[in-house]
């Protein structure tokens, strides 16, 4: 909160906040909020509670709306880049499509990604304190306070939270979401046999139950293994991985790490901001509820509320931010949410389409970042077969209904 104290002559005077903006987690959204906020001259702090490099839960591949984002700040550290994907059904009617020219998505470890963003943000002028755990957020009129748990306080003009929808950011906001989804993942060590099937190659499978999904990402010398189904369904989701597992026969490959994580996506009214603070990617919500994928939500999300905060002079101001989600995310995220429906209710259907040359076309041509969901769902023939298929979709910005399991890419 903003400090009154009495100045020599006993009039009151206002201290100014330390800092202009305070980022909340030094993940790809935090640390690209971080870098617009630097870059624009703005006084700008990240805590982050862990030390980079740090291992993050997640699938690591990068669409093209991504590298669009980090390839002119950072060295993209790729671990691999994909021409080839096998589709699956639950295991069964394999077949794989190839992109002669152009990758389709770049492999990225997310300790090696996240850490080219903290070097970036170091190198705009940001500076990013580590081991430093958040325990409070509040504000008032004049300034937003974080409070760290040894008791130090910072404020700032304007906070962005980044600390994941869990965390205290996106409470103190009150986003609401009407997803959740658990995803299960091992990172297992790659034989020289692993490396020569999958290079190049990811393995996308439709799951046991409707909206779930498993994933085989090459990582050079790793492969990283998940799955991902709507949450309450823990003992299930297991299942499905140790089958994965078994299936492809990984199931003896020493594992690396093993993690699960919650994701959560954002209800379509849920607020981006309150007051002084904004909330972005994950704090948000912010991920497309069919794919899942989260990165490029983040990247996006994170550099639009850096570039705000820096220039605002009060929360008035910070208006612009909600907006753009509104006019850039929104649409994908509601395009979404109707091919999940469908997704999720004919599988077996979607799988065929993938097939198709068509419907391979349009899958290269989103995972590049060459064409939105939004722009896909708008074509007349496609609106109509989801509009048949999965029900009609709910206005935009009106509440949507949660079809099951959700993650990220």
């Amino acid at each position: 909160m903003c400090t009154v104290v009495h100045s020599d002559d006993r009039r009151l005077r206002r201290v100014e906040p330390q800092w202009d903006v305070a980022v909340i987690g030094a993940g790809p959204g935090g640390l690209a909020a971080a870098h617009a906020a630097a870059s624009a001259g703005a006084r700008t702090i990240v805590l982050e509670r862990a030390e980079h490099p740090r291992y993050k839960t997640c699938g690591g591949g990068l669409i093209g709306t991504s590298l669009a984002v980090a390839a002119p700040l950072i060295a993209v550290p790729a671990r691999d880049t994909v021409a080839a994907v096998t589709f699956t059904e639950n295991g069964r009617r394999a077949f794989t499509r190839r992109s002669p020219g152009r990758p389709v998505l770049t492999m990225v470890r997310r300790d090696d990604f996240d850490f080219a963003w903290y070097g970036a943000a170091l190198a705009a002028g940001a500076e990013v304190r580590q081991h430093a755990q958040v325990r409070a957020l509040d504000q008032d009129a004049g300034a937003a306070t974080v409070t760290l748990a040894d008791g130090e306080t910072i404020t700032a003009r304007v906070v962005i939270g980044a600390d994941g929808s869990a965390g205290i950011s996106s409470r103190h906001v009150g986003v609401t979401f009407d997803q959740q989804d658990l995803g299960l993942e091992v990172e297992v060590a790659a034989t020289d046999a692993d490396r020569a099937a999958y290079r190049g190659r990811v393995l996308l499978d439709w799951g046991p139950v409707p909206g779930s999904y498993g994933w085989v990402f090459p990582k050079d010398d790793e492969l990283t293994v998940g799955v991902i189904m709507e949450k309450g369904r823990g003992a299930e989701t297991k299942k499905y991985l140790a089958d994965f597992l078994n299936r492809l026969g990984l199931a003896d490959r020493r594992v690396v790490r093993d993690s699960g994580h919650l994701t959560r996506c954002r209800r379509a009214d849920a607020p981006l901001r309150r007051g002084r603070v904004l909330v972005v990617g994950d704090a948000a919500g912010l991920l497309e509820p069919w794919t899942r994928e989260g990165i490029s939500y983040a990247l996006r999300s994170g550099t639009w509320a850096g570039e705000v905060a820096a220039r605002a002079q009060n929360p008035a101001e910070l208006a612009e931010y909600d907006q753009r989600v509104a006019r850039e995310l929104a649409p994908e995220m509601a395009a979404g949410r109707r091919l999940l429906r469908v997704f999720a209710r004919h599988p077996r259907l979607l799988h065929t389409v993938f097939a198709t040359p068509m419907g391979w076309r349009l899958f290269e041509s989103f995972c590049r970042g060459e064409l939105s969901l939004a722009a896909l769902v708008g074509r007349a023939p496609i609106r109509t077969a989801v509009n048949l298929l999965g029900g009609r979709a709910q206005a935009v910005g009106g509440p949507a209904r949660s079809v099951g399991g959700r993650a990220q890419a």
